[in-house]
């Protein structure tokens, strides 16, 4: 940079702090009346600060904020299993899931009040067939009412993906008609609240006609954390006006910022692997990309029936998903990124170790 180039540089920190202030101020002045009908509806609720920080100048980021001993925390950390399961047999597959108010770590000793399916964030990975029927009971223990919206059914959401009151349990039946891979998520009002709160998971259905053999097969579900506080001594919650102007602390795959660096995926050299990638959000998107290498085959959106060849980079939008292909010949440690490397420098990188090497490294 020019030395001239630094005597701007204040006038240019004032107008941003400026506008800043401006637009939390326009978003909580238009947010006034939505925020007290979600609050209405959440107000028992652990794990929420729908406050946000209202009456604040500006908002405060705690992103990159870790304890002392952060790297022996990740390396002791017991990374989110990215392994495809299998496919249960039967015709009709019942899923049991388990509504829970936990305390998480999202990052290496950064504490979040989540809501979750399951006990995790993301929820379990399901996996069925093209035709199956899928049979959902959810069992709420939570504090507040809660539902799951699945993308890949095709079902009316009036009848199906309705708030269950706490204690009590719902079931309904949809049945697996479109490969491809799909987002779950709480659909309870406020959406946005639900899902940055933790209520988000993916689902995989396998076309009638199989794909070409995988020697691994790995799923990554994209999320974005909005805290009230740092997480350190006590658990944060969730902030609701970060969470509105999408300004994330942590961007994960799979719940926890970083882990596929500390704790690597693997392949051997000309191995076929195939990522299963869904964009929980809620908001932001995940421009997928693995580092020295080309994906083969990009299922653009989970679309099943063709692909893209020879592709560098593919947008997964909030809500959406993708199905990737690559075959690395050549030893060695490959970060894949969201290439919106803000993301990345909150969390969102991991590495496939392709091989027997040693080190690591992170992009």
């Amino acid at each position: 940079m020019k030395p001239t180039s630094w005597t701007i540089l204040p006038v240019a920190v004032a107008a941003v702090a400026a506008l800043t202030v401006a637009i939390v101020a326009i978003s909580n002045d238009n947010s006034s009346t939505s925020t007290t009908s979600a609050a209405s509806t959440t107000q028992s609720a652990p794990g929420m600060n729908m406050a946000g920080t209202a009456g604040k100048a500006t908002l405060q980021s705690y992103a990159g904020q870790l304890p002392a001993n952060a790297d022996a925390l990740a390396k002791a950390h017991k990374p989110y299993d990215a392994t495809l399961p299998p496919v249960p047999a039967g015709e009709v597959v019942p899923l049991h899931i388990a509504l829970k108010d936990v305390t998480l770590q999202i990052a290496p000793g950064v504490k979040f009040s989540a809501w979750t399916f399951d006990g995790g964030a993301p929820g379990p990975v399901i996996h069925v067939r093209q035709g199956q029927t899928v049979k959902v009971t959810l069992t709420n223990g939570g504090a507040i009412p809660h539902s799951i919206d699945f993308h890949a059914a095709r079902i009316a959401p009036d009848k199906a993906f309705t708030s269950v009151m706490p204690g009590k349990s719902f079931s309904f039946s949809f049945k697996a008609n479109d490969p491809g891979v799909y987002m779950y998520h709480c659909g309870t009002p406020p959406v946005l609240a639900h899902i940055a709160n933790g209520m988000y998971g993916a689902i995989v259905v396998d076309p009638k006609t199989p794909l070409r053999h995988a020697d691994k097969e790995y799923v990554l579900v994209a999320g974005e954390w909005y805290l009230d506080s740092p997480g350190l001594n006590k658990p944060a919650y969730l902030d609701m006006d970060k969470a509105r102007l999408m300004m994330p602390d942590w961007v994960t795959f799979n719940g926890y910022a970083n882990q596929y660096k500390d704790h690597p995926l693997t392949a051997k050299p000309g191995d076929l692997v195939r990522f299963y990638v869904v964009d929980a959000g809620p908001s932001l998107t995940t421009a997928f990309h693995i580092v020295g290498t080309i994906l083969d085959r990009a299922y653009v959106n989970g679309d099943m029936t063709q692909f893209q060849s020879s592709v560098q980079t593919v947008d997964v939008p909030a809500g959406g998903g993708g199905v990737f292909e690559t075959r690395i010949t050549q030893p060695g440690l490959y970060p894949f990124v969201s290439h919106s490397f803000a993301s990345v420098d909150m969390g969102e990188v991991g590495i496939l170790k392709v091989g027997n090497v040693k080190g690591t490294m992170s992009h």
